[in-house]
Parts: structure tokens; C-alpha cells; sequence
């Protein structure tokens, strides 16, 4: 053992000691299966967590620097990936041998270290035969910033070795489908060339770090995405094995501020490797991934409870940013059919005063490191420990690490989402404008105008969680020239947005994720036009929306648990249907059914929005709603439903909207960017004028 453990050692009996999970925050969620959307019964998510293997009185795995040789019996189970972690000299072999082998694809081993560089190995599902071989690369984002510069490289990488889109992810950063294994190095080198990376995108140990994504010129904000570029900084690999890999050793970095430095150099609470070229990780870097959120009071545009840390600025009357709250035990992945594995809440750890927060996060991160379960990855997410041995016990042996108690957490206001869409002041005289992309995928002429408006006025941009862009650092005098372009690129201003569009979510999924069991990304735009239909059918109003996400398997990327309406799949053309997120993103959904056939969705859905419509209180959500009802008065609704009259008056007519064909095109290939009917898009048009001309009158 090469770390000072300190005074954590007295925590460090059985990780799962006491197998009984306790989920803070979960009320338990109950699942039907619908036999012919009918039979249904119930699952508690409460139940015992099998305990890692008890192989002497204590029971842990730690990380090592360097590892030592011990009796056989004596040592712990570990995972597949921990072994290969440990034979890999720092995330280096055989991922270096196989990427000179003129195979397409690599093996098993180097398949599982590439992740720590920002890939994954992947195959086309749609393809059949000979497996086709390609690589996704992410890159590492903080606060979701790129430059110009790395903007207009990923779009030139995208055409040139990828399949012609970028992808805008839940976490504030691109990926890139469709590289080949032998152009990765171009690829990877051209990236960290241009001032952009993918070390640590993906893989066990802290991904990319979340800020919202407004350039405000407010200094809570400021600090806000000042503090995730520091945690980035601090939880980077030291190890050089990345740039080893790609550009040969030489290291393309910017100078890292001399506080993060000081903090990861500092040993005096047992948190190092003393003599590791990872002083954080050591040779095992983290049990599974993790992650990290910053925001402001208020801003709930990063999903902070969705994290293995929450950070939230906390500042005085006067706006000075003093210290920080913070959150822990956050997750979203689960495992299919087993009900041991469970998405969780954050929840309140306590208080630090500015100066302290890297301390704070990296005495966080080794109690994770020295007692995540490195057994069974199932179960090694730091919410499974939490929710093991409880926030008491859990803040008792950060604190050790940390050398002082947290002071208590400091009480904020309602948390509210926010999409940052549309045209706004920046505060510093300039603006910026948010532009809505569906899935996140940029694509055909979208991409075009924005590559042409990006290059054009030298912009910087940057992606929300909700994988969106901002385009930051607008001059007054380019704001129509700038619309303009982008609206003939498809790229519509939020007010012409279907507002169900505008919160919805979906993970890649097929052809490419070797994950999914259904569709999502492909799917959604779909599954939005049929959600919008029965909200016409029940008489909801066009402008009433719900929070719509979409994942093709359990693991939750696109954050479904959290959803007023989340599908998760759970089979072909199948998905769990989960009820009760809340609009500003503080609530956890509960899985409400199971197996429904994508064919059936409206027999679920026509009778809980109906219901929803005439049952809600006064401004109450579709997820309030849910929640207020409770799943078996919904499931007793859905079983009974016989569907309902609609008066005549309500009925809507076919009206004529087009006089003539050209018209008619015209709209209609407008509206195909956006997956609208022409129909859809032209009654847009409509309510958008009609509101405005009466806004105007009441002005």
C-alpha cells in the first residue's frame, strides 16, 4: 500500500457492509409490463444490494501505484478492466501495439484503454456480414467552450475522416462518429494540435466537467465556469499516456494556474500516490466514470443533481461569490431487469469556502478511489457507496481526506431550467444567440450556415447540456446578417420551434452504440410528432410542452430519469415508459410501465394527457401531475380507457392552407429540416403572427 491513509482507515470495513440500500431522494418506483397494455405488477427499487466478496475484514480494493505481489487467496476479486488497468503502464499497452496492427479493428484490452483517450471502438448494427469497424472520439470540453479555431477543425474532421455530422452531447461536447482506426492518429493529433482534447472524454475517472453555458459577464457565472476549468485541470492524468500515444510525447498544453498545481501536489491528508506519475489516480485510476457539475443559485441548466458532484456558487448580498455548496451521489445508469442497480439524486454534502473547493472535490474523489467497488462495475458508481453507507458515514471520511468539517449547506432558492435560446445580452456590450439543434446533430445545410457564420465573424461557440450551441461575442451590427443565415440554414429562431422539441432529448443509440437495444436519436423526431398529435386530440394547447427524453438502453445518457415523459428501451421497438421529472429538473422520475410496443404509445399516452388536461391544478406539470396522482391511480386510468368524445366544435377542420403548389413546396421543405409536415410549420406561422399582432395591439 503506497498511500497515507490517515484517519480514513477506521471507515474502511466493507464497502457493502450492510447490504440494505438506502436511496435518498428515490421514493421506489413500481413497473408494469403491458401484456396487451393491461396486466401490470410492481417492483421495488429498495431492495438488498448483493455485498462485494468478503475475502478478509477488510473489504476493499484500492488503488495502487505500483502493485504488489500478494498471496493469491488473499486478494480481492476485481473486474475484467481493473486487471487490465493495472497490466496497461498507465493506460498504455496494448492499446500502442494494436493500433499498428493492419486489422480495422482492435482487441478486447486495447478496447477498453482507448476509452481513457476519448474513444470507443464501434460497429455499424445496420450493416449485416463482415463486421464494419469505426471509431467515436469525444472530446473534453469544460464548461462546454470551444474556440473558433476547434470549431472549424471538428467540422473540416467531420467531412473529411468522419460521416459528415458532429454530434452535440449531453455533456457539453462533440463527438465524432465513423473514424477509422487507421486515421485515428490524424485525428487525435490534429484535435490536440488545435487546442482541443479527448484525454479523459471518456473512460474510469472524471469526464468532462459541466458549467452553464451563457457567456454572462456576471462574476458568479465567471467564477462558476472558472471553478470547472480548475477541476477539469486538477482531475487531468498526469501520466503523459495520451500524448505518448498521439503526438509522441510532446506535451500541447496551456499553462495550468498555479492554485490547481498547489492542490494536487499537496499530501497532507493521505489523498496522493507519492511516487506515482498519477499523484490522483495511481496505476487504477477511478472504479467506474466520474462526473461534475458547476452552476449558479438558480441555473439549473446542467441537470446538477445528475452528478457525482454538484458545485454550486454561493455569493453574498453585494453578488461576491464566497464559497460553494455542494452535492454528491448522483447518477443516472442502471442495469436492464435488475432492480439492484437504480439512477439517483444528489443530495447535500454541506459548505466550502472558495478557497477550498479543489481541496473539497479531490478528498471526494479518493474516497471514491479507496472505496468504490472494484468487483462488479455494476455497482461502482459513487452513488451505490452513498447510498451503502450513508451521507453521515460518507461525509465522516471525506472530511478525513479534506482535514476539516464542512460547514453546513447554505439554503437556495427554487432551482429553474435554462435553455439559453435565442438572442440575449452577454452584459459586456455584446450578445449571444442559442440556437436549437435537434438531438444535437449537426447536419446537411445546418452545418453549412454554421460553419459560415462561425468563420465568417470569427465566433467563438459553446454547447449546452441540452446539446445546443451558443454562438458567443456578437456585435449589435451582425445580428440580422447573422438570423438571416442561419434561418436559411434551417436554424430557427426558439419562437418557430415546436416546444416540445425544445427540451427534448435522445442518445445516439442505432446504428452505432453497441449498447442500444432500440431506437432513440433516430426514433424521437417521431415520437415527437406523435406526442404533439395527441396533445391536439385532447385539446392541449400548442404552446403547453413537457420534458420528452429518449435513450435506446438503461444507461441513461440523455438524462431519461429525469424526463416528465422518459423512454427508455428495454427491447426491439420497445421501451419503460417513466413518469414524474419535474420541468426545472429536480425530480426523479419512477418507472411507470415496461415492454411497451412502440406501436402503442398513444394507448398510454391519450389518457394520461387527457386526464392531465382536465384533472391538473391551476399551472401544475405533466410530471407534478404524475407524481400527485401516483402510479396506480394512472395505471387504473390507462387500463380503463375507452377514449373520450370530442364536441364538434372542437374538431379540427381540414382547412386549406396553400392556394398553390409552389407555396405548398416551399413550406414543405422548410419544414422537412425541422421533421414537420408542411401543415405543422405553416400553423406555426400562423399562432407566431397572430400572437404578435395581439402583443403588439396590448403594448
Amino acid at each position: 500500500m503506497t498511500t497515507s491513509l490517515g484517519a480514513a482507515a477506521a471507515a474502511n470495513g466493507a464497502v457493502f457492509g450492510d447490504s440494505k440500500i438506502q436511496i435518498q431522494g428515490f421514493n421506489g418506483g413500481r413497473s408494469c409490463s403491458l401484456a396487451s397494455l393491461l396486466r401490470h405488477h410492481r417492483l421495488q427499487y429498495a431492495v438488498p444490494l448483493p455485498s462485494a466478496p468478503r475475502t478478509s475484514s477488510i473489504n476493499v480494493t484500492r488503488a495502487v501505484s505500483t502493485p504488489t505481489k500478494t498471496d493469491a487467496a488473499a486478494e480481492p476479486k476485481r473486474s475484467k478492466v481493473e486487471i487490465i488497468k493495472e497490466k496497461s503502464n498507465y493506460i498504455r499497452f496494448p492499446l500502442d501495439e494494436e493500433l499498428l496492427t493492419e486489422t480495422p479493428n482492435i482487441n478486447e484490452s486495447a478496447t477498453q484503454l482507448i476509452k481513457f483517450h476519448g474513444s470507443y471502438q464501434q460497429t455499424n448494427r445496420d450493416e449485416r456480414g463482415t463486421k464494419s469497424y469505426s471509431f467515436m472520439l469525444r472530446t473534453k470540453n469544460p464548461c462546454g467552450k470551444v474556440s473558433n479555431q476547434l470549431y472549424l477543425v471538428m467540422d473540416d474532421l467531420a467531412n473529411e475522416f468522419g460521416i459528415g455530422t458532429l454530434r452535440l452531447t449531453t455533456r457539453q461536447t462533440f463527438q465524432l462518429h465513423g473514424v477509422l482506426k487507421k486515421d485515428l492518429k490524424t485525428v487525435m493529433s490534429t484535435i490536440i494540435r488545435n487546442m482541443g482534447s479527448t484525454l479523459g472524454a471518456c473512460g474510469d475517472l472524471n469526464r468532462n466537467v459541466l458549467a452553464p453555458a451563457a457567456p454572462l459577464a456576471r462574476k458568479d457565472y465567471l467564477v462558476a465556469q472558472e471553478t470547472a476549468e480548475n477541476i477539469a485541470t486538477l482531475l487531468t492524468p498526469q501520466s503523459g499516456f495520451y500524448y505518448d500515444m498521439w503526438v509522441g510525447g510532446e506535451k500541447i498544453m496551456s499553462a495550468e494556474p498555479p492554485e490547481v498545481i498547489k492542490v494536487r501536489d499537496d499530501n497532507s491528508h493521505g489523498t496522493n500516490f507519492p511516487d506515482s506519475p498519477e499523484p490522483i489516480y495511481g496505476a487504477q485510476f477511478l472504479p467506474r466514470k466520474f462526473k461534475v457539475a458547476v452552476t449558479v443559485p438558480t441555473d439549473n441548466s446542467v441537470d446538477i443533481l445528475t452528478n457525482d458532484i454538484g458545485v454550486v456558487v454561493v455569493s453574498d448580498e453585494e453578488g461576491e461569490p464566497q464559497g460553494y455548496n455542494l452535492y454528491v451521489g448522483g447518477g443516472m445508469g442502471r442495469t436492464l431487469r435488475l432492480e439492484t442497480t437504480f439512477p439517483r439524486l444528489a443530495e447535500p454534502l454541506g459548505y466550502v469556502p472558495k478557497e477550498d473547493i479543489l481541496y473539497a472535490i479531490k478528498a471526494i474523489v479518493v474516497t471514491q478511489r479507496e472505496n468504490g467497488r472494484r468487483d462488479d462495475r455494476k455497482y461502482s458508481r459513487m452513488k451505490y457507496l452513498i447510498s451503502s453507507w450513508g451521507i453521515e458515514k460518507f461525509r465522516s471520511v471525506v472530511e478525513q481526506y479534506y482535514g476539516k468539517k464542512f460547514e453546513p449547506f447554505h439554503e437556495l432558492p427554487e432551482w429553474e431550467f435554462k435553455s439559453y435560446l435565442g438572442w440575449h445580452e452577454q452584459g459586456d456590450g455584446l450578445l449571444y444567440c442559442g440556437i436549437h439543434v435537434d438531438n444535437g446533430r449537426v447536419k446537411g445545410a445546418m452545418k453549412k450556415s454554421l460553419r459560415e457564420v462561425i468563420e465568417k465573424y470569427n465566433l467563438n461557440v459553446r454547447i449546452t447540456p441540452n446539446q445546443n450551441l451558443v454562438l458567443c461575442d456578437i456585435r449589435n451590427v451582425w445580428k440580422r446578417p447573422i438570423a438571416i443565415a442561419l434561418a436559411q440554414g434551417g436554424l430557427l429562431e426558439p419562437r418557430y420551434v415546436d416546444p416540445l422539441n425544445i427540451t427534448a432529448m435522445a442518445c445516439p443509440a442505432l446504428p452505432l452504440c453497441p449498447l442500444a437495444v432500440t431506437e432513440a436519436e433516430r426514433g424521437i423526431p417521431d415520437m415527437l410528432k406523435r406526442v404533439r398529435a395527441v396533445f391536439e386530440k385532447v385539446g392541449l394547447q400548442y404552446n403547453e410542452s413537457i420534458v420528452m427524453r429518449v435513450t435506446g438502453c438503461p444507461n441513461g445518457c440523455a438524462r431519461p430519469y429525469m424526463a416528465e415523459l422518459g423512454f427508455v428501451g428495454d427491447g426491439p421497438n420497445s421501451y419503460q415508459i417513466w413518469l414524474g421529472g419535474t420541468p426545472n429538473q429536480t425530480s426523479l422520475a419512477q418507472c411507470f410501465m415496461n415492454k411497451v410496443k412502440l406501436q402503442d404509445l398513444e394507448k398510454v399516452l391519450e389518457p394520461l394527457f387527457y386526464y392531465w388536461k382536465r384533472k391538473r391544478q391551476a399551472k401544475e406539470s405533466f410530471g407534478n401531475f404524475t407524481n400527485r396522482m401516483g402510479v396506480d391511480k394512472l395505471v387504473e386510468l390507462v387500463e380503463t380507457w375507452q377514449g373520450h368524445h370530442v364536441e364538434s366544435s372542437r374538431r379540427f377542420h381540414n382547412l386549406k392552407l396553400f392556394a398553390d403548389k409552389n407555396t405548398f413546396e416551399a413550406m414543405a421543405q422548410l419544414a422537412k429540416l425541422e421533421n414537420k409536415t408542411a401543415h405543422q410549420l405553416a400553423m406555426e406561422v400562423i399562432r407566431n403572427y397572430i400572437a404578435a399582432q395581439q402583443n403588439g395591439k396590448s403594448g
